[in-house]
């Protein structure tokens, strides 16, 4: 479509009915995040806000909430998008089919970005002035949740070598003093990073800029994972059917021409200040650390800006759709950067960095009638270096060859394929004391835990059952217990204490569980809600793999070590008890979700849709 503002796409959608406007004044304190949760569960449309409390400017969400009215936006551009980033990542493809892809050098050419000279388009504000959106009750301050951070390689000046990333920015709060500082906060592996660390180095203040709204093509380029040598800023020209237009101005910051707002600031070597805590996309709040904290300089907006936030929580959420579109255009790009792997998915129902499913290819002797892990092991430690996967804890890999039809967002069923063909005493393999999600409050550290991987390959080894053998017992304090999906059950116990307490607690229910035949199981999670947590696939893996450290928190019955390698009889034990360190689960305040019920009522905007 090209749109050509984010006014433009508002106005798209509305007409063909993907939106709908709130007229009522909405509190950007808790209110507006309630509304757009509320709407998101029903499958609802994009919201514009046209009366945000304390502020002048309307508000969008929900742009991105289903995948539908994702590829609605770029109905015209997605197949060529696709064409082009599955060209970066395999170019002997354009050798080969040099007439079916006769559009990618013009699609390439035409999305450069266009330098502009007018600058008549903005005017200025204050950080104050903004919407000061607060998504849930014990989050800092207000945040940006759809910013895009653009930056410049200090060694390498210009828009081509720069960086545009989805950062999360706190406006107010803390020790910031408020229209002169925010905080930026971003994990580690990212690209502003590096730029970051090169400016330091040189001991200059880094100078970044902050855009909000825009086309829609424009914040998918700052979380889209793209191949080496293609810019976000080319990359969102491409998918918007609109050259990226940007301008310097006076004081020589990058200003995107078609943003709705742009903070500029500098960020200084060293200087840093607590931000957060704040509601994220595991489905708890990261807690206060210290972040960049960056000066402010200018606040623009458009004449008919328009402020674009989302809401963050314990998946599915409006970025749950991110992912959905991001693997429509890049699905299959990863695979053909590392060789033998066939699908991997980044588990969303589990907070996407703690869990990972992957399916490769096993073929390294293909001579022997027995097939084991071993080229899938190489394919594992392939995606436990590659970019964002790096930071992912747990990672289930099984061979093609050993099912066509195995599919990795088939949670339960990959699950129990894994489980029932890995020989627990060979086929895991940890990773100890090393890098995690920043997010994630599971290991001994910030950043800081353990990885392990789940590997199965070769004939079935047991057959999972939802049964439990006759006068199956288990001893105090494991108390009630679930079959989750066959060959995992769920038990409960009593709070953690601490981990020399669990481990006297295992060995507890090693010595009961050992001589009782348990063929049929292949996991047995130990929780606080048993019940909870074997309702549903999504709240298995949640409670699983996001409250777990894999080093300190994985037992087996008939465990040993040998040749520093561990293992054990089976099955697996894993301990996903909430822990003193762990950062608390989101709740949502009662009062608010009543208050935001009158939206529904006869005659209100949201009738009909909450």
């Amino acid at each position: 479509m090209g749109y050509k503002s984010l006014a433009d796409c508002v106005a798209d959608l509305e007409k063909h009915g993907h939106l709908i406007r709130i007229k009522e004044e909405v509190d950007p304190y808790l209110e507006m995040a309630a509304i757009h949760l509320r709407v998101y569960e029903q499958n609802g449309p994009a919201l514009l806000f046209e009366n945000v409390k304390g502020s002048k400017f309307p508000a969008v969400s929900n742009l991105f909430g289903t995948l539908e009215r994702s590829k609605f936006m770029f109905r015209d551009s997605l197949p060529k998008v696709e064409q082009l980033v599955n060209l970066r990542s395999d170019p002997v493809k354009a050798l080969k089919n040099p007439l079916k892809l006769p559009g990618i050098a013009l699609t390439a050419l035409t999305a450069l970005p266009l330098k502009q000279t007018f600058k008549s388009v903005f005017s200025k504000t204050t950080i104050g002035a903004l919407p000061q959106i607060v998504n849930w009750p014990m989050d800092g301050g207000p945040f940006i949740t759809m910013p895009q951070v653009y930056t410049e390689d200090v060694d390498k000046p210009g828009i081509l070598n720069a960086n545009l990333g989805m950062y999360r920015i706190q406006l107010a709060g803390n020790d910031y003093e408020l229209n002169k500082e925010i905080g930026l906060h971003y994990q580690i592996h990212r690209g502003i990073g590096v730029h970051q660390s090169k400016a330091n180095a040189k001991g200059q203040p880094l100078k970044v800029s902050i855009f909000v709204g825009g086309p829609p093509s424009h914040p998918l380029a700052a979380v889209m994972p793209l191949p080496e040598g293609l810019s976000e800023m080319t990359f969102a020209g491409a998918l918007g059917n609109r050259r990226f237009r940007y301008f310097y101005d006076e004081e020589g910051f990058c200003l995107s021409a078609d943003a709705d707002f742009v903070i500029t600031g500098t960020v200084y070597p060293q200087e840093n200040k607590p931000e957060g805590p704040f509601g994220d996309h595991l489905g708890y709040y990261s807690l206060t650390h210290p972040f960049p904290l960056m000066k402010v300089h200018n606040v623009y907006h458009r004449k008919d800006a328009i402020w674009s936030f989302t809401v963050v929580g314990r998946p599915p959420q409006e970025d749950t759709s991110f992912g959905a579109l991001i693997h429509e255009i890049a699905g299959s790009a990863l695979p053909k950067e590392i060789h033998g792997l066939k699908e991997v998915n980044a588990v969303d129902a589990a907070g996407v960095h703690p869990l990972l499913f992957a399916i490769g290819s096993e073929r390294y002797t293909p001579y022997l009638n027995e097939r084991r892990p071993q080229e899938i092991l190489t394919i594992a430690n392939h995606i436990l270096g590659k970019n964002q996967l790096s930071l992912a804890k747990y990672l289930f890999i099984a061979a093609r060859e050993d099912d066509e039809h195995l599919d990795t967002h088939d949670l339960s069923g990959f699950m129990q394929h894994v489980l029932s063909r890995m020989d627990f005493r060979t086929d895991l393999h940890f990773h100890t004391h090393t890098t995690i999600d920043t997010l994630d409050y599971s290991g001994d550290g910030l950043n800081s835990g353990s990885k392990v991987v789940f590997a199965a390959a070769g004939a079935q080894k047991r057959v999972l059952t939802n049964e439990l053998p006759e006068g199956f017992h288990l001893p105090e304090p494991f108390n009630n217990y679930h079959m989750a999906i066959p060959g995992v059950l769920v038990i409960g116990a009593h709070s953690y204490v601490d981990a020399a307490h669990a481990e006297q607690e295992m060995v507890l229910l090693n010595k009961d569980l050992k001589d009782q035949q348990l063929t049929g199981l292949g996991l047995i999670v130990v929780c606080d809600d048993p019940k909870f947590t074997a309702a549903t696939i999504n709240n298995l893996v949640w409670v699983t793999f996001t409250r777990s450290n894999p080093a300190s928190d994985i037992h087996g019955i008939g465990s040993f070590i040998s040749n520093k390698h561990w293992g054990c009889t089976g099955p697996v034990i894993i301990d996903a008890r909430k822990k003193p360190h762990h950062a608390p689960e989101l709740i949502k305040d009662e009062a608010v979700e009543r208050h935001i019920d009158r939206l529904g009522l006869e005659g209100a905007s949201l009738k009909g849709v909450i």
